[in-house]
């Protein structure tokens, strides 16, 4: 088997979820803007660092949802996401503060690590430099900034972690393009312990044992205010509300083959 941090971090948010995706083989529609703007833009910077036009890039994708049944939010639209994202872009090219070389290799660079008999793998946004000093990068796109306090709060970052484990690279750098109304691009640094790379393996190895004796129980977020079933997109699922099911859900093909797992005794 294969393994990724998002499937870890699904199981560990709840094992049910995990279940509904990865073997009953149900998955997000992928409607939202915001999601398809981050895709979409991640190919226009992948333009830049191989030198073709980035812009370009993006307007001719981002096209491809101008006349489908997108959900966007209340503040944005197609056109005032276009215009965000090649402000963006041209703030990006102005600073000049991150450089890659061999944009094929260091690019989406993916990393396999054995664990046990299955194969843990990563693709890495970037590995390059951030103001001439070399680093682990990961592109984010966000209707608002990240915060930045308290000090080394982005060194918790379970995905950095995971991708310093990875890697090996201790110095990470998350860049966040953020496009609100006045555009503005973050560089935010961490670096990343022995210790924490340690850690991260111990967790990958027992979430892995725990999926694959099929233990799949509901971790249930009914309590106010905090409640994580709200924003879940398999609630209607776990709900029996068929609905919800039918607009926020696709299955996939053949997912019906992993049947075998509702025999099984946990």
């Amino acid at each position: 088997m294969t393994y990724s941090y998002t499937q870890i971090s699904q199981y560990l948010t709840c094992p049910r979820r995990y279940r509904y995706r990865y073997v009953d083989g149900w998955k997000e529609n992928d409607t939202r803007a915001a999601m398809l703007f981050g895709r979409v833009f991640e190919l226009a910077l992948g333009a830049y660092f191989r030198r073709e036009d980035p812009g370009e890039v993006f307007f001719r994708e981002w096209l491809l949802y101008k006349e489908q049944n997108v959900i966007f939010s209340k503040d944005d639209s197609w056109d005032r996401m276009l215009e965000r994202a090649i402000m963006l872009l041209i703030r990006f090219c102005q600073d000049d503060r991150v450089r890659i070389s061999n944009a094929n290799d260091n690019l989406q660079a993916k990393f396999t690590k054995p664990i046990g008999r299955n194969d843990f793998v990563s693709y890495i946004d970037g590995i390059g430099t951030l103001d001439g000093k070399r680093c682990l990068l990961e592109w984010k796109t966000s209707s608002a900034r990240y915060p930045e306090e308290p000090a080394g709060l982005l060194a918790l970052d379970p995905q950095l972690v995971c991708y310093s484990w990875m890697t090996g690279i201790e110095e990470v750098a998350q860049i966040v393009f953020v496009r609100k109304r006045f555009v503005e691009i973050q560089y935010l640094r961490a670096t990343i312990t022995e210790k924490q790379r340690q850690e991260f393996g111990y967790v990958a190895e027992n979430t892995i044992r725990r999926i694959e004796s099929a233990d799949f129980l509901p971790h249930s977020g009914i309590r106010f205010p905090q409640n994580p079933c709200r924003s879940c997109p398999y609630v209607g699922l776990c709900s029996g509300r068929q609905g919800m099911l039918e607009r926020g859900l696709v299955r996939r093909p053949g997912a019906q083959e992993f049947d075998w797992i509702d025999e099984l005794t946990y």
